[in-house]
C-alpha cells in the first residue's frame, strides 16, 4: 500500500509495556468522557491507525454517542452524521473482534456517505460490559492491514476501557447520590421552617430537574372528581404542561396506583401517546409520591432526545425525595388544620379572659359607683353629681354589653355578620392580592341588588341561604378569586352570586392564562367539590369563550 505524503509510518503492533501503561492511565480515569475519548486515542496510537472511532449503543442498539479521533474538525463538520452502525459495523460480532482488510470489496459494505474519507481496511471491536455490548470500537486505515496481534491487543484494551466505564459509573452514582442527599436536606428544610404547600412542591419540582438532570420535571395531583392534572411544573415548557389531565389507563396513574416508579427509555418511541405534548420527549421517570402505602401524586422528570436514558439508580433516588413530596402534602394539610385548631384556641381563651376578668371588674366597679351613687342620694348630694354617677354607670353597662358581643363573635366568627356583608368584605380583601377591585354582583330572583341594600332584602337572603350554607358560600368566593390573584394572571375578575328559590349559584370568571384547575392547588379543589357535594350541588372549571375561566359552584335550597 502506497503511504499518503505526511503520515508517519507507525509501529505495526502494540507492545507489551505500551499496552499496559494505556490499560493502567485508561482504567485510572473517573471521567466517563474523557475516559472514552483515552480509549480511542489508545487505539489510535497502539495500532497505528489513522482514524479511530467508539460508538456507543442504546438500549434498542442505535448509536446514542460517538467519539472519534484522526480527522480534522473540517472534516467532522462536513459529514451529514456520525456512522448509525449499520453495514460493516454491524457485522461485528458480540464477541470477537471482526478484521476486514479489503473493505470495499466486503459484501456488507454500503458505499461511503459524502465527503466521508476513504478507507481500505478496519477493525472493529465489541466493548461489553457484564455480557451486553456497551459499545463497538471502529479502528481504520493501518498501513499494512490489520493482523490477530492488533485484534487481542484491542479486545484487552476494550477490557480495559469496560473496567474504566464501570468505575466512572461508580464514581457518577456516588456524587449523584450526594446531590439527591443535599436536595433531600434541602426539602426537609425547607418543610420544617413552615413553606406552604404549593411553594414546598415548586421547590420539590426544581430541586429534582436540576439533580436528575432533567430538562422538565411535573407533579400530577388529584383535582376535580376522579381527574389527576399537571398542578407543579418546572423547565422546558412549564407553562404549557400545567394543567394536562393524565388519563386513568396512562402510565402516571398506573404509577399511582400501583405505588413502583418507572423509567421510559424514549417518550418519542412510545406506541401509545395518550398526552401529545409529552411526545417530543426522550427518556423519562415516573416516581410515586406514596403516603402511607396511598398514591398520593406522581413526580415525572423528562429528558431531550439527546440526553442519556434514566437508570434504576436514578429511579431509586427519585422515588426517595418523592415521599418527602407526598410528606410535604400532608404536612401542610396537617400544619393548616393545627392553625385553625390555634386560632379557634386563641378565640376561646381571648373569650374567657374577657369574661372572666374584664366583664367581671367592670361589673363590680359599676356596683361600687351604684353604691357610692345610693349613698349620696341619702344625703341629698347636688343633682349634677348624680347625673355624672348615672352616666358613668350606663357607661359601664354598655362596656359589658359591648364585651359580650366581642366575645360571642369570638366563639362564633362572622355568625352574626349577613351574607351580603360578608360576601363584600371577600370582595374588597381580594383588592390587595389582585392588584385591581375584582367586580361583585349578587342577584335575588334574576334582578341585580343595588349597592345600597334595605333590611328587609338583606333579612329575605339571610333567611333562604341559612347560616349553615352561607359559610360554604363565603369560602367559595375566596377561594374562586384566590385562584385569580395566584394563578390565572388576570386583568379582570367578576364574581356573581345568584340567589332564588331554587338554588344559590356562584361563578367566578377571569380573564387570565387559563381555567384554575391548571395552578390551583390540590386541597383548594378538593374542598370546593366537597362543599358543593355535601349540599347535593355541584361545581366545574372551564374555560372562558376567548381566554381565561370559569368556575361555577351551586347548591340546591329549600
Amino acid at each position: 500500500m502506497t503511504e499518503p505524503i505526511g503520515y508517519p509510518i507507525p509501529a505495526t503492533a502494540a507492545s507489551t509495556d505500551g499496552l499496559f501503561d494505556s490499560a493502567l492511565a485508561l482504567t485510572s480515569r473517573l471521567d466517563l468522557k474523557s475516559a472514552l475519548q483515552e480509549f480511542v486515542e489508545s487505539a489510535r496510537r497502539l495500532t497505528g491507525a489513522k482514524y479511530a472511532a467508539l460508538g456507543i449503543l442504546g438500549s434498542r442498539g442505535e448509536t446514542v454517542a460517538f467519539h472519534h479521533t484522526g480527522m480534522s474538525m473540517s472534516e467532522v463538520d462536513r459529514l451529514p452524521h456520525p456512522p448509525r452502525g449499520n453495514g460493516v459495523f454491524a457485522q461485528i460480532p458480540v464477541d470477537a473482534p471482526l478484521i476486514i482488510n479489503d473493505l470495499m470489496s466486503h459484501p456488507a459494505f454500503e458505499g461511503w456517505p459524502d465527503y466521508h474519507p476513504r478507507m481500505q481496511n478496519f477493525l472493529g471491536v465489541p466493548v461489553r460490559i457484564h455480557e451486553q455490548v456497551y459499545g463497538r470500537l471502529y479502528l481504520a486505515e493501518k498501513p499494512g492491514g490489520f493482523d490477530d496481534d492488533d485484534a487481542a491487543n484491542m479486545t484487552m484494551l476494550a477490557n480495559a476501557a469496560a473496567i474504566a466505564v464501570q468505575n466512572s459509573r461508580l464514581y457518577a452514582e456516588s456524587e449523584d447520590r450526594a446531590a439527591w442527599i443535599a436536595v433531600s436536606q434541602a426539602i426537609t428544610t425547607a418543610l420544617l421552617e413552615g413553606t406552604d404547600e404549593e411553594e414546598a412542591l415548586e421547590l420539590i419540582a426544581k430541586k429534582m430537574r436540576v439533580v436528575s438532570k432533567s430538562c422538565t420535571a411535573l407533579i400530577v395531583l388529584p383535582s376535580v372528581g376522579d381527574a389527576w392534572v399537571c398542578e407543579i411544573a418546572d423547565g422546558y415548557e412549564a407553562d404549557s404542561m400545567i394543567g394536562l389531565e393524565f388519563p386513568p389507563d396512562g402510565r402516571a396513574q398506573t404509577v399511582i396506583r400501583e405505588g413502583s416508579g418507572v423509567v421510559v427509555d424514549s417518550m418519542t418511541r412510545t406506541r401509545t401517546m395518550r398526552i401529545p405534548a409529552l411526545r417530543g420527549y426522550g427518556p423519562a421517570l415516573y416516581a410515586p409520591m406514596m403516603v402511607q402505602g396511598v398514591g398520593a401524586g406522581v413526580i415525572i422528570l423528562l429528558r431531550s432526545r439527546t440526553q442519556p436514558e434514566f437508570d434504576l439508580a436514578d429511579l431509586a433516588m427519585a422515588e426517595s425525595v418523592s415521599k418527602q413530596a407526598a410528606l410535604a402534602l400532608e404536612l401542610a394539610s396537617a400544619r393548616h388544620a393545627q392553625d385553625v385548631a390555634a386560632q379557634i384556641d386563641e378565640r376561646a381563651a381571648i373569650g374567657r379572659d374577657l369574661h372572666d376578668l374584664a366583664i367581671q371588674q367592670l361589673f363590680a366597679t359599676g356596683m361600687q359607683i351604684t353604691a357610692i351613687r345610693e349613698d349620696l342620694e341619702s344625703k341629698d348630694a347636688p343633682a349634677e353629681i348624680v347625673t355624672l354617677l348615672n352616666q358613668a354607670i350606663e357607661s359601664v353597662d354598655e362596656s359589658v354589653k359591648e364585651i359580650r358581643h366581642i366575645v360571642h363573635k369570638l366563639r362564633e366568627p362572622d355568625a352574626n355578620v349577613v351574607i351580603v356583608e360578608r360576601l363584600r368584605r371577600e370582595a374588597s380583601l381580594a383588592r390587595t392580592s389582585l392588584g385591581f377591585a375584582p367586580s361583585l354582583v349578587i342577584t335575588l330572583f334574576g334582578e341585580a341588588l343595588p349597592s345600597e341594600i334595605d333590611n328587609d332584602t338583606v333579612s329575605t337572603i339571610d333567611n333562604m341561604i341559612g347560616g349553615d350554607i352561607a359559610d360554604d358560600i363565603v369560602a367559595v368566593t375566596r377561594e374562586g378569586l384566590s385562584n385569580a390573584a395566584r394563578h390565572a394572571k388576570a386583568s379582570s375578575v367578576s364574581v356573581t352570586v345568584s340567589v332564588d328559590a331554587a338554588e344559590v349559584r356562584i361563578i367566578v370568571v377571569d380573564d387570565g392564562s387559563g381555567p384554575s384547575p391548571s395552578r390551583s392547588r390540590r386541597s383548594g379543589l378538593s374542598n370546593l367539590a366537597a362543599r358543593a357535594r355535601r349540599h347535593g350541588g355541584g361545581f366545574e372549571l372551564a374555560r372562558g369563550d376567548q381566554r381565561g375561566a370559569v368556575m361555577t359552584w351551586w347548591a340546591p335550597l329549600g
